[in-house]
């Protein structure tokens, strides 16, 4: 996905380039949605689902990447105005929407983790924040 990306920015055969991008952004997305969490933290399931939304913008930005070299989304508007507009390049918003999810759930899914697996409960953390105050 990142190759196909990076060299259909850099003009390396795009039309080459865009398949490369979207089959790795379908792959990545497939990968990444079978991974289930078995636990029972709400939070987690939580970024899990945020994670998923990421993925499927992924793809979607994958599918506009084709898009801006074939624009086989064209016909579909009836001026080419409204398609730049709506449409055309709209794929790198996508994409930077979805990178910053991605990292905004695996960070805080990895601190969870760490945080359960060192044993340290959110009722303790609390109670110790409140013995600071009443100091």
């Amino acid at each position: 996905m990142v190759t196909g990306i990076g060299c259909y920015v850099f003009m390396l055969a795009p039309s080459i380039t865009c398949w490369v991008a979207l089959i790795g952004s379908l792959i990545f997305s497939t990968l990444h949605m079978m991974q289930a969490y078995e636990g029972n933290m709400l939070t987690i399931k939580r970024l899990k689902c945020i994670l998923n939304v990421a993925d499927l913008l992924f793809v979607i930005s994958g599918i506009l990447i084709v898009d801006s070299t074939y624009n086989f989304l064209r016909p579909a508007f009836e001026n080419q105005e409204s398609y730049i507009t709506y449409i055309y390049n709209k794929w790198v918003l996508l994409l930077l929407i979805a990178a910053i999810l991605e990292v905004y759930a695996t960070h805080r899914i990895d601190y969870l983790l760490k945080k359960q697996e060192r044993g340290i409960q959110k009722s303790s953390y609390y109670k110790a924040q409140v013995r600071k105050t009443k100091r």
